[in-house]
């Protein structure tokens, strides 16, 4: 089972998650005083990716705008990943222009679980990228994601079951209710932001290192 945190603000940050057991490290690039939480520049994020190498997935949350943009970020960065959930949702011909111009890294797509409807956005989305990720669609945060709720699992399930590409389950998940998520959805992995972190006055100031740890160990131990 695979194990992502988001999002991660400093190098040190960085790799306490990855020897708490985090498989995969995601970083929002976009305005520190913006609507995103946790969003560092680019600079950060690329001492951050160096810092970590190969020691885990390095997940690149873009909220650019457009196809010439993110992909001159991907191309600065060197993601293993890249996280579209916001201002820019990815298609056919993006998913070709991206590969031919970064090959080795791959496409996650957020569908938002509104309804019974993402069964279908998710079949749409599958047809290109090479991964999903499932979250929650939050009032105050644009895009998909960074609601710290959890949706409706019955439906994230029916996406893993309808789609041949790696699914992350993400939306709400902290140590309390990781294994209960995995054994109802059964997703290629699981994802914690929110419910991992410190957060004051509602903003999220870091995370919470011994939360990452039992978030990891326990969605380990649902698989055993």
């Amino acid at each position: 089972m695979e194990t992502q945190i988001y999002s991660i603000q400093t190098v040190e940050e960085a790799l306490a998650c990855i020897e708490a057991g985090a498989d995969r490290i995601g970083l929002l690039v976009g305005p520190h005083d913006g609507p995103f939480p946790c969003a560092i520049d680019e600079e950060t994020a690329k001492d951050i990716f160096t810092a970590i190498g190969d020691k885990a997935v390095k997940v690149l949350i873009s909220v650019l705008d457009n196809e010439e943009e993110i992909i001159g970020q991907v191309k600065r960065l060197k993601p293993d990943v890249l996280h579209l959930c916001a201002n820019y949702e990815g298609n056919p011909a993006f998913r070709e222009k991206l590969r031919k111009e970064a090959p080795d890294v791959l496409l996650m797509e957020a569908v938002g679980v509104t309804g019974p409807e993402a069964i279908e956005v998710a079949r749409e989305k599958a047809e290109f990228a090479d991964m999903l990720i499932l979250d929650t669609v939050s009032a105050t945060v644009p895009g998909v994601g960074a609601a710290g709720i959890t949706h409706d699992w019955d439906i994230s399930r029916q996406i893993v079951e309808a789609v041949d590409i790696p699914v992350i389950l993400a939306g709400g998940l902290g140590p309390d209710n990781v294994e209960e998520a995995i054994k109802h959805v059964r997703p290629f992995g699981v994802d914690s932001l929110t419910r991992t972190s410190v957060v004051e006055g509602g903003k999220i100031i870091r995370k919470d290192i011994d939360l990452v740890r039992q978030f990891c160990e326990r969605a380990r131990n649902a698989v055993k």
